[in-house]
């Protein structure tokens, strides 16, 4: 999916994408978790499948090392929902491990997650979360 550098961003920031999320999409990595949620959430709007791919923590258990069936999944998801909103209600930041509460508004109902980062090798990961 396309969208303008001067769009608002997908993450509902209130920004606009160039000077918040597309950056990360394009390569520079985030500097805290809740930089790397937010990014995850317009990628998954964006149906950016690699970034959700490089962003995810090998433990996680949607990681698969086959590429082209979880790239699939991804954008399943991504073309049949649409994103509303999101709200950070809770960050906790470590120096290798962070937490990140939020809720994201889906078409289906809102999505409440305590989300969960690794570091590694200077870059935060997706490991996993519990649902609220």
């Amino acid at each position: 999916m396309k969208i303008s550098p001067n769009a608002p961003c997908p993450c509902h920031s209130g920004e606009k994408y160039k000077n918040c999320c597309f950056p990360y999409h394009r390569g520079i990595f985030p500097s805290n978790a809740q930089k790397l949620m937010r990014s995850r959430y317009s990628a998954f709007a964006l149906g950016l499948s690699e970034y959700i791919m490089t962003t995810t923590h090998p433990n996680n258990p949607d990681y698969t090392e086959d590429k082209e069936v979880w790239k699939k999944h991804i954008l399943e998801f991504s073309l049949s929902t649409r994103f509303l909103g999101l709200k950070i209600s809770e960050f906790i930041d470590g120096e290798s491990e962070a937490f990140v509460t939020f809720e994201a508004k889906l078409d289906g109902g809102i999505l409440k997650e305590k989300s969960r980062f690794l570091k590694v090798d200077n870059k935060w990961l997706y490991v996993d979360g519990e649902f609220l």
